[in-house]
């Protein structure tokens, strides 16, 4: 097996200018550096990745914690994970993906020995356990979510405060007055999860502003499920002629038995949701939506992260603050002018 010594022999210098030579910790020159490197080729020497993490206290490792629950969107969850494995690869990152429930003791984990250098939260819950013991290790972390006391927290996420207040703002431009809200499944809210929440408390903020009359109703995202929830809606309010959407799963039983129960969209009812562009784009009826910015999100973790990590060498818990994206509504064919009052259907 090929040795740091071996390589300083073939070289001519010091084991210690291999090692700055392969750190970059200290300047050497050209020529000095251009033996290193071909003697290093020669060899075929490959570094001890593990034995300079210990000597350096850092692995190159960024852990993702990513609860895989079925009661969420997975292919927004995944494209979100995608983008932070690319974007710590493009800083010289490899990620460790933790897909399990663990909470608490997921990140004791990740902080044991030099398992990752800091941590990715997704799944954000208002009251979230995993953050004590993140500030107890004092790892580095960045949240893509806001919890509700995000004081002293790097965070990035989109503003679904501001995006539930778009959905409703845009509604009643329109004229609607009667206003329904198909949300997440109700284990989303019993767990406290911060978008649904957030979203929700826009809507209501603004409905209520606006003089419009809302009922919000949990639904998972099945046919029948779907199917059992509208018609409790239409039942309570006959009237409602606008629907808020926030759960990728009921996309087209929505509009499906929408147009089962002779509800044209938008003549009739109008569809706003919050969902990826992809999405909307492609439901039986284009959706007017707020999209969700995996991709921008996901990178921009990443970076708050390798900032952090940087500027504190050491580790640390970095105060960076929170970064929430501005929501942006895109018009499609799903929302129109309320209809004129009539007759119930």
């Amino acid at each position: 097996m090929v040795t740091l010594a071996d390589v300083a022999r073939r070289a001519g210098v010091s084991p210690s200018t291999v090692s700055y030579v392969l750190s970059g910790k200290r300047a050497i020159s050209a020529p000095t550096r251009e033996r290193v490197e071909r003697s290093i080729r020669e060899l075929g020497y490959h570094p001890d990745l593990r034995a300079r993490a210990l000597a350096s206290r850092r692995s190159d490792i960024l852990a993702l914690m990513v609860p895989l629950r079925t009661d969420l969107y997975l292919p927004v969850m995944m494209e979100i994970s995608l983008a932070v494995a690319t974007a710590a690869r493009a800083h010289g990152y490899d990620v460790l993906l933790l897909t399990g429930e663990e909470g608490p003791a997921g990140v004791r984990r990740v902080a044991d020995g030099v398992r990752a250098d800091g941590v990715v939260l997704m799944d954000v819950q208002l009251d979230d356990a995993r953050l004590p013991p993140l500030r107890d290790l004092g790892l580095p972390a960045v949240l893509i979510g806001l919890p509700a006391e995000p004081a002293g927290l790097n965070c990035v996420d989109l503003d679904f405060t501001a995006a539930g207040s778009l959905c409703v703002d845009h509604l009643a431009r329109l004229g609607h007055r009667e206003l329904a809200v198909l949300g997440e499944a109700p284990a989303v809210y019993e767990r406290g999860t911060g978008f649904a929440e957030r979203t929700l408390a826009g809507i209501r903020e603004r409905a209520g502003a606006a003089g419009m009359r809302l009922l919000h109703r949990p639904c998972q995202g099945g046919y029948p499920e779907v199917a059992h929830t509208l018609d409790r809606i239409l039942d309570e309010r006959p009237g409602t002629t606008a629907f808020v959407l926030q759960n990728e799963h009921a996309v087209e039983p929505l509009l499906s038995l929408l147009r089962q129960r002779g509800r044209a969209v938008p003549e009739d009812v109008s569809v706003v949701a919050v969902c990826p562009d992809q999405v909307a784009e492609h439901a039986p009826v284009p959706l007017t939506s707020v999209s969700l910015p995996a991709e921008g999100l996901g990178r921009l973790a990443v970076e708050r992260l390798v900032t952090q990590l940087a500027d504190a060498p050491g580790g640390g818990w970095a105060r960076d603050g929170v970064l929430l994206l501005p929501p942006v509504l895109t018009v499609r064919d799903s929302s129109g002018p309320a209809p004129a009052p009539g007759p119930p259907h």
